[in-house]
């Protein structure tokens, strides 16, 4: 038995989109004979990582569901114009990321996950700040006693 697979496609091959575009695309998926899909759930979301406690936002959700009895066949396409903000950075203490998350629900029970990163803007990364160099006086040696 292996694992199901999902296949996340973007509409073009770029992966930075800007402000007040719209994104759009199509998912499919893989299973095992006799697996069924129930439920797909699509979410264009942003997440944090870094210091401080981690946010998350879903900006559009989209559920398809079976009919009764029925499985669920792909694809399934989605659209959804971007916000204005925030916008995808990647800092030295807190970074944000935009991704497409794709949920299916199974029949048997069980859940798969496959998500696409994608970039909203065009914010440079971030750098560590530099130390400043040290003036003269700041430079003795701290054992070292004025005479």
């Amino acid at each position: 038995m292996k694992e199901p697979t999902i296949v996340i496609r973007l509409t073009g091959p770029r992966r930075t989109y800007w402000p007040g575009e719209e994104l759009a695309g199509s998912c499919h998926w893989e299973l095992d004979p006799g697996e069924q899909v129930r439920r797909v759930e699509i979410s264009v979301l942003w997440y944090t990582e870094g210091k401080g406690e981690e946010d998350f936002a879903v900006h559009h959700f989209q559920p398809v569901s079976a009919q009764a009895g029925q499985s669920l066949e792909g694809p399934v396409e989605f659209r959804t114009r971007l916000p204005q903000a925030p916008l995808t950075y990647e800092g030295v203490i807190l970074k944000l990321y935009w991704c497409v998350r794709v949920r299916l629900f199974l029949r048997r029970g069980g859940q798969v996950v496959q998500e696409r990163p994608f970039r909203l803007g065009n914010v440079p990364r971030g750098r560590p700040a530099q130390e400043p160099p040290l003036l003269p006086e700041e430079n003795q040696d701290q054992d070292e006693k004025p005479r």
